[in-house]
């Protein structure tokens, strides 16, 4: 049963259908992964709504689900374009899910964020993406974008 919400899920996501991404998550889900930091509830939701409605080019590919009654796992890969380059960007995820009442409580996604910021940034990801203060820097970023997006379609 939450193989097939797994699989739902990035079923949703490659079909850009970011309502049915909500539907799969619990009320009180707490998402992580190494571009936002902790985005917890709405909040999480709100990320999917705005990734969802600024995609061009976007390819999603998800293999490997395996769960049971608490925990579940997949991998996945987004392929797309960076919107502030211009850069290609294939970035492969591993996710990992916590259930509960039937729904994703708690969805950790861990990629290679060196990776992502060389081929997103180009030179300067490279340099600058092993760092704690790229990291940082980009949560900040990716935040303030998230809350300008809630702030644009939420109100």
């Amino acid at each position: 049963m939450n193989e097939n919400l797994i699989s739902t899920f990035y079923a949703a996501f490659a079909s850009l259908n970011s309502a049915s991404m909500a539907d799969c998550y619990h009320k009180n889900i707490e998402f992580t992964d190494p571009a936002f930091g902790t985005l917890k509830g709405e909040r999480a939701c709100a990320m999917w709504r705005m990734l969802c409605s600024s995609a061009k080019d976007l390819n999603i590919e998800f293999s490997d689900v395996n769960a049971d009654e608490r925990f579940g796992s997949a991998n996945w890969r987004a392929t797309y374009t960076f919107s502030k380059t211009g850069r290609k960007v294939v970035n492969t995820i591993s996710a990992n899910f916590e259930f509960k009442d039937g729904k994703i409580i708690k969805h950790t996604d861990s990629f290679n964020l060196h990776k992502w910021a060389s081929q997103a940034m180009g030179f300067r990801g490279w340099l600058l993406g092993r760092t704690g203060f790229f990291k940082r820097k980009l949560q900040e970023q990716t935040n303030k974008t998230l809350d300008r997006f809630i702030d644009a379609h939420e109100s």
